[in-house]
């Protein structure tokens, strides 16, 4: 197997999630009224093009900030600063997801609104078709360990969405809305390359997890190649979205 940098895996991964999340992102935010002239805060992954869609959507008047990782830098979450905030695969991924939010709701200006979108991982089940059942069997077993021991040893809470629509009540929200997008991810898709990547990434904690090397390069193959005949059922997203009180 070629050796892959970690930046250049890391540039994969972005454009990965970007192709498999940014249609459903830009969905959600285009029912959002009165975007022109808004100051928006875009947090996530970087290369999505949401934020170049904000762009030509608030127009000169208004403003597009990006950040990613965590902590923030305390100035862009300033109090009342802005009229809309979304977050992607960002709370999921923080060690304290309430205060985070908190925060957030903290910074969007009288009826700012928030829109926070999180994968639940959730492994079970998520093999729709595999070309043998011991393939089957096999990514079964990958997906288990990287959402189920994997992630969560590297900080990630794989059920945080569940908890995000009672969270962002009790943080201040008037109205909170959340919409699940399941997908279906067939090999070579956004999605399952997603996985191919993770096995590369994750792969030595895999391997120390049991995983052999052939059956590591195995789910990498089923997942990249789209005529592997590999069908997997995606990660859930939630997306979870209200406006803060008009004070």
């Amino acid at each position: 197997m070629r050796t892959v940098s970690a930046a250049d895996l890391d540039v994969r991964r972005e454009v990965y999630l970007a192709a498999a999340l940014d249609s459903i992102s830009i969905g959600r935010l285009a029912g959002l009224p009165h975007l022109t002239g808004t100051r928006c805060l875009d947090l996530g992954p970087a290369g999505s093009a949401v934020p170049v869609w904000l762009r030509d959507r608030v127009g000169a008047g208004g403003e597009v900030v990006t950040a990613s990782g965590d902590p923030l830098p305390p100035a862009v979450l300033a109090p009342g600063r802005y009229g809309l905030i979304r977050a992607r695969l960002l709370l999921m991924c923080v060690r304290h997801p309430e205060a985070l939010l908190r925060r957030l709701v903290a910074a969007l200006g009288p009826g700012g609104t928030l829109v926070v979108e999180d994968w639940h991982l959730w492994p079970d089940d998520a093999v729709l078709c595999a070309p043998s059942p011991r393939d089957a069997t096999l990514v079964e077993r990958c997906l288990r360990l990287l959402a189920k021991e994997i992630l969560p040893g590297l900080g990630v809470d794989p059920t945080w969405a569940t908890r995000a629509h009672a969270a962002a009540r009790a943080a201040g929200l008037t109205t909170v809305d959340t919409e699940i997008h399941v997908p279906v991810w067939a090999a070579g898709d956004p999605g399952a390359l997603l996985l191919a990547v993770d096995t590369v990434r994750h792969r030595g904690r895999l391997l120390a997890a049991g995983l052999g090397p052939a059956e590591l390069d195995r789910v990498r193959q089923l997942a990249a190649d789209p005529g592997s005949g590999l069908v997997l059922r995606g990660h859930p997203l939630y997306s979870t979205s209200g406006p803060a009180p008009p004070w």
